[in-house]
């Protein structure tokens, strides 16, 4: 087992993975930026190291930083966490090169999903359906306009190294086309440096439900069953759930034969995800992998009382997995509590909290690295916590989030509390009656 870990992360995500290596027995690191010099994460480490200025780039994204203050603490492995390089196999590498446990996949398993044709390819091969579309990168808008003929409109253009929505257009009839290939096109590159686009058929009143994985070194794989990611805002996750309202056991049973199918048709080794739509006849198709843990993880931990964390760490370190799948319990429900205005179009809020007071009691789980004090920068994603509520039933799920949430005071800055209030007493959602296209028609009273 590891002696000392870096966490190559800030904020929420850096505070759970220290807390679970303090569990361990493993000694932790923390990097920040200037900008969170007072962040929770740094002060519960057991060594902190300034890697840089605000900017991402020149902190959190900086490989040479980062595996210095490895170096000169002397850590043995770095935890990713989410976003930033946490599915960046270069970093991966580096860490490898410098014998430094990269605490996930391999590099070639990152770069196996982390490329949408790559992955759809391999996914086609080891028989886990797919969306209907074209079977590599487009070279031009007429072959754009000859695949949208021939798979039927409404398509979707995608980045193939994209991820939250960016490069990504959805066409309803032929005379969009040419406005939507080149603005998606122009977006890929901006964003990703890489401009290719693919395109599938537009999967109408789509569900978005992913089941989390888990494999090892030995070619084990198992599932952790699904969670519910539909209720989004322009492809950003707002809420998540397990079990889906939507499932049936034998619907569960075959998207979780089908992600064990996909993880292992790359030998997948640490904890990650298998993302699918399921249209409106429980049909489903795979999206995409994440290869690292997912900020929605606390939903699956406590609907089967499994720490993911520790099992990723375990993994890394060459402990087998139980090889056994695990299954609801209980029911979960996550409310990402960003600091945005949900009155102003979501417009971000950084600034200083001036009070805060979160809410406890049974069932009720806050995963949070701010204080009264705490300044949000203006640097970084907007979550500042997340709250699960957890029951026998889903409506008393919801009951405890409902309660949970009123007492949930933020003074300083606007959140999106109010937000989730309103949805927590919404008829359509409490019946689970949503797809992903659920919130471009809810109104904020």
């Amino acid at each position: 087992m590891f002696k000392k870990i870096l966490i190559a992360n800030r904020g929420e995500i850096a505070l759970r993975v220290i807390r679970t290596c303090k569990d361990m027995g493993i000694k932790t690191v923390a990097v920040y930026s200037t900008a969170d010099k007072d962040s929770l994460h740094v002060r519960f480490a057991d060594e902190a190291v300034c890697i840089g200025r605000p900017q991402s780039s020149d902190s959190y994204l900086n490989i040479p930083h980062l595996m210095a203050a490895a170096e000169i603490t002397n850590a043995d492995a770095i935890h990713p966490g989410y976003g930033f390089l946490a599915e960046n196999s270069r970093f991966a590498q580096i860490c490898g090169e410098h014998d430094i446990k990269f605490i996930g996949p391999t590099p070639e398993m990152i770069n196996a999903m982390g490329d949408k044709i790559t992955a759809k390819e391999t996914m086609i091969k080891a028989g886990v359906p797919v969306v209907p579309g074209g079977e590599g990168l487009l070279q031009s808008l007429d072959e754009a306009k000859g695949l949208a003929k021939e798979i039927g409109y409404p398509v979707i253009l995608k980045a193939t190294a994209g991820g939250g929505g960016k490069g990504m257009r959805v066409v309803w009839e032929e005379s969009e086309l040419e406005k939507a290939y080149s603005t998606a096109k122009m977006e890929a590159g901006a964003s990703f440096k890489n401009d290719g686009l693919y395109m599938e058929k537009f999967v109408e009143e789509p569900r978005h439900i992913e089941i989390q994985v888990a494999g090892d070194r030995y070619g084990k794989v198992c599932h952790l069953s699904e969670r519910d990611c539909s209720i989004q805002r322009r492809h950003q996750k707002l809420v998540e759930e397990s079990p889906s309202p939507f499932m049936t056991p034998e619907l569960r049973e075959k998207m979780g034969e089908a992600a064990v199918k996909a993880a292992s048709a790359i030998n997948y080794e640490s904890v990650g995800t298998i993302e699918f739509l399921v249209d409106k006849h429980r049909n489903f198709y795979f999206m995409e992998m994440n290869t690292r843990i997912q900020v929605e993880h606390c939903v699956t931990e406590e609907v089967t009382n499994f720490d993911l964390i520790k099992e990723q760490i375990k993994i890394a370190s060459g402990d087998p997995i139980s090889g056994r799948n695990y299954y609801p319990e209980m029911h979960a429900i996550e409310c990402r509590i960003n600091a945005e205005d949900p009155y102003n179009d979501f417009r971000p809020s950084p600034g200083r909290i001036t009070v805060l007071h979160q809410p406890g009691g049974h069932g009720v789980r806050i995963d949070s690295h701010t204080y009264a004090g705490y300044v949000i920068p203006p640097y970084y994603d907007s979550m500042i916590a997340k709250i699960i509520a957890i029951a026998r039933t889903r409506e008393e799920a919801i009951n405890t989030m409902s309660r949970a949430l009123s007492e949930y005071v933020i003074e300083g800055v606007k959140t999106t509390i109010p937000f989730h209030q309103q949805l927590m007493r919404n008829e359509d959602f409490r019946k689970g009656n949503f797809t992903t296209k659920f919130l471009e028609s809810f109104k904020m009273a």
